[in-house]
């Protein structure tokens, strides 16, 4: 479908199920309020497809409706805004924003690369550097522009390999987005995932929880994904060559030391990081909620005597869109469970269906859902609620299937506007990149692998660490 026709396909089907709704004649088992969110549901979802209006615009529009329309109460709107999960992300921005400032990152970053004397281990030691990071800095497009100075630095030192440097251009956005899994902030779409899970089915996923089932998955998936990169941009002589990338390569693009002593300011938020994430992974020995500790550590890193940021500053760093883009699409899930309308949506399912087949189909549709709906975001805040309702039906644990479905959207590599950082290392000016054809390419190959990983964790991992496939 040419981008010319998408707006008005979308527009169209979304009109023509509006129409359908506004007869009461039919759908007789959907109720008044049902038919209203489905209707503003598939609206905003066009919208999302079809225009170039703001994501956060319309997802508020769409929650202004449903309260307008009395489908949800006004405290619900505004009550997302107060979820935990929004400030745990508030309280990361202001944490990633103390570690950029110090040039913590510099430092590991010149440290893992300068031990590399092969291709493969450049790429898998960028991988594992690229890994940690989610830790750091929350949401994929902040860790793509904290890597970006590191990867011109890394061109620069092999300037005569041109399809080494297209191959490392490559990786950076590729594991950046498939590594988001490892952490409940890695992405804003683990939080949209989180409250809906909670608000649909009671069910709680903490930082301890979502790191045990996600950092295996993001650690599988990100060397499979570093060596499919490898394979499919790199000829055997591009592969076999020494490589020698040393401190002083990554020091030339970086305003902060990468070697020699620690000052005070590096020592303390290195500590202060070390601390937060420790916390936030013994979660079940102290009991105290990983929002609380983000704010103490958010707190500690913008305070006069200790920290190594301004809070204002800190602030200016955190996506407020995306929060209110988080916080009207969980009053658009709370919504569809309510009032009906996930339910109604999948009552017509075929019955009989193994557990095994639905979360086969739910993974390839969210695997592919990235080429109509660019939003990681949107995806999630599309299909959870219905992969939830879905699995209630099937038989399946609605955690496994939404966790599933929420892995499986990650993957968006198929065009440069899949994604931010697909979109931000595809154009580097006086640097070679890649071109379309690498990116389709590549897809061709890591979509089905990354999907039959996720798949595999489903069925087979994931149980082992207490998440059954079925209820």
């Amino acid at each position: 479908m040419t981008p010319n026709l998408r707006p008005a396909v979308a527009l169209c089907a979304a009109l023509s199920l509006c129409a359908l709704l506004a007869v009461p004649a039919n759908f007789p088992a959907l109720g008044g309020d049902a038919r209203l969110t489905l209707a503003v549901f598939a609206l905003a979802t066009c919208a999302w497809i079809g225009t170039p209006i703001d994501d956060t615009y319309i997802a508020l529009g769409a929650g202004l409706a449903l309260t307008v329309t009395g489908v949800i109460s006004s405290d619900t709107l505004f009550g997302t805004l107060g979820d935990s999960t929004v400030w745990l992300l508030i309280c990361a921005f202001v944490l990633a924003a103390a570690v950029t400032r110090t040039g913590l990152a510099g430092r590991a970053a010149a440290f893992l690369v300068s031990g590399a004397r092969t291709v493969r281990q450049l790429v898998h030691l960028t991988t594992a550097a690229l890994v940690v990071t989610a830790f750091a800095v929350p949401a994929t497009s902040g860790r793509a522009a904290l890597a970006l100075p590191v990867f011109l630095a890394l061109a620069k030192a092999l300037a005569g390999r041109t399809r080494l440097v297209v191959t490392l251009a490559l990786l950076f956005p590729t594991v950046i987005l498939l590594s988001a899994v490892a952490t409940l902030i890695g992405a804003g779409a683990h939080l949209i995932t989180v409250s809906v899970l909670w608000e649909a089915t009671g069910e709680r996923i903490g930082f301890t929880e979502w790191l045990l089932l996600g950092l295996p998955l993001a650690v599988a998936s990100s060397h499979l994904a570093a060596e499919t990169v490898l394979l499919t941009t790199t000829r055997r002589a591009d592969r076999t060559g020494a490589v020698r990338i040393t401190p002083q390569d990554v020091q030339r693009h970086s305003d902060r030391p990468v070697t020699g002593p620690w000052t005070h300011e590096e020592k303390r938020c290195a500590l202060l990081l070390a601390t937060v994430v420790v916390l936030w992974c013994s979660e079940p020995l102290h009991r105290v909620p990983p929002a609380v500790v983000a704010l103490i550590g958010a707190v500690v890193a913008a305070s006069p005597a200790l920290g190594t940021v301004r809070l204002k500053d800190a602030l200016k760093t955190v996506p407020w869109s995306l929060l209110l883009f988080m916080a009207a699409t969980m009053a658009m899930g709370v919504a569809l469970s309510d009032s009906g309308a996930a339910s109604w949506l999948v009552a017509g399912l075929p019955a009989g269906v193994t557990p095994a087949v639905f979360l086969t189909v739910v993974v390839a549709v969210s695997t592919a859902a990235h080429l109509v709906l660019q939003s990681r975001s949107a995806r999630s805040s599309v299909l959870v609620p219905l992969v939830i309702a879905a699995a209630a039906g099937a038989g399946v644990n609605p955690v496994a299937a939404a966790l599933a479905s929420t892995a499986a959207a990650g993957f968006c590599h198929t065009l440069p506007a899949s994604a931010k950082p697909v979109a931000l290392f595809s154009d580097l000016p006086g640097t070679p990149t890649y071109t379309p054809r690498d990116l389709l390419r590549l897809s061709a190959v890591l979509a089905p692998l990354t999907a039959a990983l996720v798949w595999l964790f489903a069925v087979a991992v994931w149980p082992l660490l207490g998440v059954p496939v079925t209820r």
